[in-house]
C-alpha cells in the first residue's frame, strides 16, 4: 500500500480553499486532513494534525504566511510547505528564501501536476 501525503490547507478565502480542496482530491496519493484561515491557527492545527505537507497562502490575517512557514519549518519533524499566491512567479524565489518553503507556485498555476511535482522535488 502506498503512503498517503496528509495534506493542510491554509488560505483565509473559502473559495480558494475550496479550489485547494479539489486540486488535493484529484491528485491521487493526497489527502486533505484539515483547514486553517490565519497563520496562527495553521500553526495550531498542524501540532493537532502533523502533516507532511502545508498548502499556505502568502497573505493570511494576523501572523502572514511567510512567518507561519517560518515556524512550521522550525519544529522537529516539520512538514514540506508550498506557498501559494497571487503574485507573480517571479516573487516566489524571495518568498522561498524568506521562510524556508519548499516551493512558491501561483494560484493560477496549482493543479494537480504542480502539487506532485512540488511534493516529489521536496522529499528527494
Amino acid at each position: 500500500m502506498v503512503a498517503v501525503v496528509r495534506v493542510l490547507l491554509v488560505d483565509d478565502q473559502d473559495a480558494f480553499l475550496r479550489a485547494m480542496t479539489f486540486v488535493v482530491q484529484e491528485t491521487p496519493g493526497f489527502e486533505v486532513v484539515g483547514e486553517a484561515s490565519s497563520g496562527e491557527e495553521s500553526l495550531v492545527v498542524a501540532a493537532e494534525l502533523l502533516p507532511d505537507l502545508v498548502l499556505m497562502d502568502v497573505n493570511l490575517p494576523g501572523i502572514d504566511g511567510l512567518e507561519a512557514t517560518r515556524r512550521l519549518r522550525g519544529r522537529d519533524a516539520p512538514p514540506v510547505v508550498l506557498l501559494l499566491s497571487t503574485y507573480d512567479e517571479d516573487a516566489g524565489d524571495h518568498f522561498v528564501a524568506e521562510s524556508g518553503a519548499a516551493a512558491y507556485v501561483t494560484k493560477s498555476a496549482f493543479g494537480p501536476d504542480r502539487l506532485e511535482e512540488v511534493w516529489f522535488t521536496a522529499v528527494r
